[in-house]
C-alpha cells in the first residue's frame, strides 16, 4: 500500500485524458489541507480531489462531493480569482516523482492571456498544494514551510518553486539498462547485505517496496537475497523486468486492482501484482475508481477499530481476569487430586491402627484397595484413633474444595469462552450498528452498565449472506445473539450448520430447501465457519457440521452457545475470495 510513482503515473495518465482542455468551473476548499475542483468540457462534468494531508495525501476523480464552509479560505478564494474557468493545458510528472503538475491558461483582469500552475506534492508529512506563476514563483500554498520548519526548501509567497533532491535516487524513466545495473552494483558496494528489494526502492525515484518484492518475484529472484550476491543471469533478469515496468509507464499500460487477504483489501497497484493469486485481487477500470474504493473501505475497518476501541479493553481486561482466575483454580484444583489418599489413609489406621505403638512416626499397612504395602505418616504426639480422624478431615476439606472448584472452573470455562467469542465478533464487525449488538450482550451479562434510560437500543445489524457457487444461500452470525437466531428461529431441521471445532466462531447455516447438497457447498459453508472465528488466516481448520435438528442449547447457557453429539467433520482453509456476498438482508 504505497501512493508512489507508478501509481502517480497511473493517476496523470487518468487526469490527461479526462481533464486537459477542460476549464475549471468550481473550486472548494472542504478541508484545511484539501481541495476539490470542478471540471467541465467534452468529459461533462468531473470532480477532482486533490489532498495534502500528512497522513493519507490523495489525488483522484470522485463523483462525491462535500460541504463547504460558509466562509472559504484564504488559498481557495486566490484560487477562485486566479483560475476560476481556466483551461487545463497539461497534466505531467516530473520523472516518477510522487508531484503532479497542472498547467493552466486564464485571463487576467486586463483580458490578456495568462499562465499559472497547480502543483501538488504527494509526500507523506512533506505534502503540499503548490500554486505558482509562468515563472516557477510560488504565488501561495495550502501550507506554508518556512526555513524555521525545513532547512531544504521554504514554501513560502515570493520563493522560487524547485524540486528538492533530499534523496541518492537515480531516475528511471530516463535510464539505461547499463545504467540501472550499475545503480544496483553500487547498492551493493555501499552496503554488502542489503537485500535486492531494498536496493530498488532505495535506488530509484518512484518505486514502492511493493513493487519492488513484485519485480523480483517476475525475475524469479528471491526478495531477500543480497544484492552482492546477485549472478551476472539474474542481474540481467532484473534489469530486463525494470525496463519492463518502464515500458508500460511510459506507453500508459497499466492494470489497476486491490488484494485482498482475508477479505480485507491490504494492498493496490497500478500494475499487476504477479506474486497474489488472481483470485485474490480485484481489477478496476481507473486508478481514481480503485483509490476512492480501496480508502473507502480502509476508512470503514480504521472508523470501526476506534469505535470498537472501549468495548475491546472492557471485554480484554474481563477476559485476562478469567484467564488468571481459571489457571488458579486449576491448579488449586490439582491440590485436591490426593484427598483420596487421606481417606484412604484414615480407613487404613482405623482397620490396622490398634496395633501401633505409643510414639510411632509411621505404620506400614496393606492397603486392600490394590494389595500392595504402603507407609502412612502419623503425628506421634496423636494416637492412632485421632491421626485417622485428622486424615478423614483433610480427606472431607479437600472434597468439599474439589466440588466447588468443579463448579466454578466450570463457569470460569464458560466465561473464558463467551468473551473469547465476542472478541471474535469485535473482529468482525464492518458496521456501527453490529457493535450495538455486541455492547447489549455485554451490557445483559453484567460487563457494562446501561445508562440513559434503560431502555435497549434499537438492533439493525443482520447476518452475512453469501450465495454458492451453486446458487445455495449460506448464512453467517456476527455475533452470539445472530448466531441463536440463525440457528434456533432461522434455520429449518434440514437445513446443515457449520462451526469450528473447539474454537470460539460464527454460526454457519446453509439453507438446503430440501436438496441434497453438493460438496463443494460443504466446502464453501466450511471455509465461511473458519473464515469467521478465531482460526481466520490458517490453512488448516477443522470444522463440525451437522444438521440443524442435531443441534441443541443446554440450558441456562450462554447466547450462541450449543451441544451436538452426532456430526460429520472436514478440514479446510479460510480462504473466502470467490464465495460471493450479498447485501445484508433482514434474515425473515
Amino acid at each position: 500500500m504505497a501512493f508512489d510513482g507508478v501509481t502517480i503515473a497511473g493517476i496523470v495518465s487518468e487526469l490527461r485524458d479526462k481533464l486537459v482542455g477542460n476549464r475549471v468551473y468550481k473550486i472548494a476548499q472542504p478541508e484545511r489541507d484539501e481541495l476539490i475542483l470542478t471540471v467541465k468540457g467534452s468529459c461533462g462534468q468531473v470532480r477532482m480531489l486533490m489532498s495534502a494531508d500528512a497522513s493519507l495525501p490523495l489525488l483522484y476523480l470522485t463523483e462525491k462531493n462535500k460541504v463547504s464552509p460558509m466562509t472559504a479560505p484564504n488559498f481557495c478564494m486566490l484560487l477562485r480569482k486566479h483560475l476560476q474557468n481556466a483551461r487545463i493545458v497539461s497534466v505531467t510528472q516530473p520523472g516518477l516523482e510522487r508531484i503532479v503538475r497542472f498547467e493552466l491558461e486564464h485571463l487576467n483582469e486586463l483580458g490578456d492571456l495568462c499562465k499559472k500552475y497547480l502543483i501538488i506534492e504527494l509526500m507523506g508529512k512533506h505534502s503540499n498544494i503548490i500554486f505558482c506563476d509562468d515563472k516557477d514563483m510560488i504565488i501561495d500554498s495550502i501550507k506554508h514551510i518556512s526555513g524555521m520548519v525545513s532547512s531544504v526548501r521554504e514554501v513560502l509567497p515570493g520563493r522560487s518553486y524547485f524540486i528538492p533532491q533530499t534523496q541518492d535516487k537515480a531516475e528511471l524513466l530516463e535510464s539505461s539498462a547499463g545504467e540501472i545495473a550499475a545503480a544496483l552494483k553500487a547498492k551493493s558496494s555501499q552496503t554488502k547485505y542489503l537485500p535486492v528489494y531494498k536496493a530498488i526502492y532505495t535506488g530509484f525515484t518512484g518505486i514502492s517496496p511493493c513493487i519492488a518484492q513484485e519485480l523480483c518475484y517476475r525475475a524469479e529472484i528471491d526478495a531477500d537475497l543480497p544484492v552482492s550476491e546477485l549472478g551476472a543471469e539474474a542481474l540481467d533478469r532484473i534489469v530486463s523486468e525494470i525496463r519492463e515496468l518502464v515500458a508500460d509507464v511510459k506507453g500508459d499500460r497499466f492494470c489497476f486492482h486491490v488484494v485482498y487477504e482475508n477479505s480485507q483489501p491490504v494492498e493496490y497497484a497500478a500494475v499487476r501484482l504477479s506474486s497474489y493469486a488472481q483470485e485474490q485481487s480485484r481489477r478496476f477500470e481507473s486508478i481514481s475508481a480503485l483509490l476512492e474504493y480501496y480508502y473507502a473501505e480502509k476508512n470503514v475497518i480504521t472508523r470501526i477499530r476506534q469505535r470498537s476501541v472501549d468495548l475491546r479493553r472492557i471485554v480484554q481486561t474481563a477476559l485476562e481476569r478469567n484467564v488468571k482466575k481459571y489457571d488458579l483454580q486449576i491448579k488449586q484444583l490439582q491440590d485436591t487430586e490426593k484427598r483420596e489418599k487421606y481417606r484412604i489413609y484414615g480407613e487404613l489406621l482405623n482397620a490396622y491402627g490398634y496395633g501401633v505403638e505409643t510414639g510411632a512416626k509411621s505404620m506400614e499397612a496393606l492397603n486392600y484397595y490394590d494389595n500392595q504395602m504402603i507407609t502412612i505418616p502419623l503425628d506421634p504426639m496423636l494416637s492412632a484413633g485421632e491421626n485417622a480422624k485428622k486424615y478423614f478431615d483433610k480427606y472431607q476439606k479437600l472434597k468439599r474444595t474439589y466440588e466447588a472448584l468443579t463448579t466454578l472452573t466450570k463457569e470460569t470455562k464458560e466465561k473464558i469462552e463467551h468473551l473469547s467469542s465476542v472478541s471474535i465478533s469485535l473482529d468482525i464487525a464492518l458496521k456501527e450498528e453490529d457493535l450495538v449488538q455486541i455492547k447489549e450482550e455485554l451490557i445483559e451479562s453484567g460487563y457494562i452498565r446501561r445508562r440513559g434510560n434503560g431502555k435497549r437500543e434499537k438492533i439493525t445489524s443482520r447476518p452475512f449472506h453469501y450465495v454458492s457457487s451453486d446458487g445455495y444461500h449460506i448464512y453467517v452470525g456476527k455475533n452470539n445473539y445472530q448466531n441463536e437466531e440463525l440457528t434456533f428461529k432461522f434455520a429449518t431441521g434440514n437445513d446443515w450448520w457449520f462451526h469450528t471445532k473447539g474454537i470460539p466462531g460464527s454460526h454457519v447455516v446453509v439453507k438446503t430447501n430440501g436438496d441434497e447438497l453438493p460438496d463443494r457447498v460443504f466446502e464453501e459453508a466450511g471455509k465461511l465457519a473458519a473464515h469467521y472465528s478465531q482460526a481466520r488466516g490458517q490453512e488448516k481448520v477443522e470444522i463440525d457440521y451437522t444438521q440443524k435438528k442435531n443441534v441443541k442449547k443446554p440450558n441456562g447457557s450462554k447466547p450462541g452457545f450449543v451441544v451436538y453429539y452426532t456430526n460429520y467433520s472436514l478440514v479446510i482453509d479460510s480462504d473466502i475470495s470467490g464465495i460471493e456476498q450479498v447485501e445484508e438482508d433482514k434474515v425473515k
